[in-house]
């Protein structure tokens, strides 16, 4: 569920005693609540965190593919809420299912950070230097897909792990080099690990990559309103779109799916989506779609043309 509260009025805006976030304990994921604790508390209110381990976070010897899908990131944190431990819950938006549970609405989108990915490395400084061979890491299908698009000839191998821990793995000499979310290296001050982006042209993002979205029960109206000033509507517009296309593909993470919608001039977003097969046996099939977009609806719509774009060509 995409709620797009109403503005809130004066006698909503009076401060909850106190707001319980809900977060896992990575560095990132800390970092991530403690910059919405911060916004809160700019607007007056009180605001604690709950730490949680998920699944996801458990699980590290898999892919995510085969042991349940991204839903393991958020599983626990919404029980939390259910169970009233905490009040919000504070994810990547990327690791969001595309269908919430019954019961739970994506209160708002926060404004984007940088939705490429990056190339780490410590000796190359490009995916075009690595040399013939090499070992590059990732876990996500959808960069398996896009690397073997652009160098068939290197070997891709998985990486799981919090960023941290996959940084390490790559220091510690496993890997020639890794990709990772540009964002998340540039809010823990990492830049000067990314030895290169790739342009949305060569790689395309997945669907919500760089934004946070913050999770309630939908039946707290009180914080519905209490968010909305915190969301940004072009982004949020632009980030329903991309979820979109991966709802009407049935998009998870054991689909090679990528979608990223960029601003044209004035209301005209365009949104470009690719699919590629895992096993290397089908072409990459890639396609964009444009039109206005104003509100939720309009952002709904565009993503499930290119969806059916996709899927026209080929995808499935």
């Amino acid at each position: 569920m995409l709620a797009f509260p109403r503005s809130p009025t004066a006698t909503e805006t009076v401060p909850l005693s106190n707001i319980v976030i809900a977060t896992r304990e990575s560095r990132l994921a800390l970092w991530q609540a403690e910059h919405v604790q911060s916004l809160l508390r700019q607007r007056g209110h009180a605001v604690s965190l709950l730490g949680m381990t998920t699944r996801g976070d458990q699980i590290l010897d898999r892919s995510l593919s085969k042991v349940g899908g991204k839903g393991l990131f958020v599983k626990e944190l919404e029980l939390a809420l259910e169970e009233g431990h905490a009040d919000i819950a504070v994810h990547s938006l990327k690791d969001v299912p595309m269908d919430l549970p019954e019961g739970f609405a994506l209160a708002c989108v926060l404004q984007r950070e940088d939705p490429r990915d990056a190339l780490v490395s410590p000796r190359y400084a490009s995916l075009e230097a690595l040399p013939q061979g090499a070992v590059i890491g990732t876990s996500s299908l959808r960069r398996v897909v896009l690397l073997r698009s652009l160098r068939p000839d290197l070997r891709i191998e998985p990486l799981r792990g919090n960023l941290d821990t996959r940084l390490r793995k790559l220091d510690d000499g496993q890997y020639d080099a890794i990709v990772l979310a540009a964002a998340g290296l540039k809010r823990l001050g990492l830049e000067h690990r990314i030895r290169a982006v790739f342009e949305p042209e060569v790689m395309l993002p997945a669907a919500g990559q760089g934004a946070l979205g913050i999770e309630v029960r939908a039946d707290r109206t009180d914080l519905l309103a209490l968010l909305a000033p915190l969301a940004s509507q072009r982004d949020q517009l632009a980030t329903a779109a991309e979820r979109a296309v991966s709802r009407a593909m049935g998009g998870s993470c054991s689909m090679p799916l990528a979608a990223h919608a960029r601003w044209q001039d004035g209301d005209r977003l365009r949104i470009d989506a690719a699919w590629g097969d895992p096993e290397g046996a089908a072409q990459l099939v890639q396609v964009h779609a444009q039109a206005e977009v104003t509100d939720p609806a309009q952002a709904v719509a565009l993503g499930d043309g290119a969806a059916r774009l996709l899927r026209q060509a080929g995808a499935h």
